[in-house]
């Protein structure tokens, strides 16, 4: 499996090239196009409980989709629903977290799974539950807007809007909580951010969902009885 990324940072696509007989499996929705020789099949990707635990507690779809190359010189492309860039992470038997959103494909060799985030998260627009993603091979994330990868070291703290995480290495220890003082995070725009403490890689993304849907919603037109 070999994984091409073109079109970044702004509208990235990611073109995954496949031997006879490999497969990869990608979020819902996330095909763009392939070739004639792959096959696609549609799952829950671990069982009913599985699949309700990622589309239920993690925010993603209840079904995954795995393409396997039915011949030579096959390729699937995918891409994600908002404009942004892709990243291959490659994992080499350890564990990273993505924020819900972030997971675009990866091969069967990773397991992904959703884990509860604690109380500490129960404020958190990302919810009470990440992404659980773990074995070998290159997991393939996409944010929105571009990506920027932190390496903290040991002990080193690095504070996050919730809004632009993307994910981060199992070692590196989190906190949810407010911005400022309850006046600052209700009136000054900042909401809850992430407290992160080395050592591992986190990575964040420069746009934020959240703060696109509240700039979107007040221009929609709205119906008038």
């Amino acid at each position: 499996m070999r994984t091409e990324i073109t079109f970044s940072p702004a509208f990235a696509m990611a073109t995954v090239h496949l031997d006879h007989g490999e497969a990869v499996k990608a979020e819902a929705g996330a095909m763009m196009a392939m070739s004639p020789s792959v096959e696609m099949k549609t799952s829950t990707q671990g069982g009913m409980l599985k699949g309700l635990r990622r589309s239920v507690l993690g925010g993603e779809s209840f079904f995954m989709n795995t393409f396997t190359a039915g011949g030579p010189d096959a390729h699937i492309v995918v891409a994600p629903a908002l404009p942004g860039d892709i990243i291959t992470w490659p994992l080499t038997g350890n564990t990273v977290y993505l924020q819900s959103g972030s997971y675009l494909a990866s091969p069967e060799s990773i397991e992904i799974d959703s884990k509860w985030g604690g109380a500490k998260t129960f404020f958190s627009k990302e919810g009470l539950f990440m992404l659980k993603c773990s074995g070998v091979g290159d997991l393939i994330v996409s944010s929105y807007g571009a990506v920027e990868a932190i390496d903290l070291s040991p002990g080193q703290s690095y504070t996050v809007d919730t809004g632009h995480m993307v994910g981060w290495d199992e070692g590196v220890q989190y906190d949810v909580v407010k911005a400022g003082n309850w006046k600052s995070t209700l009136l000054g725009g900042e909401g809850l951010v992430v407290k992160l403490t080395g050592p591992g890689r986190v990575y964040i993304q420069t746009r934020s969902p959240e703060n696109f849907i509240d700039w979107l919603v007040p221009k929609l037109p709205t119906q008038r009885s």
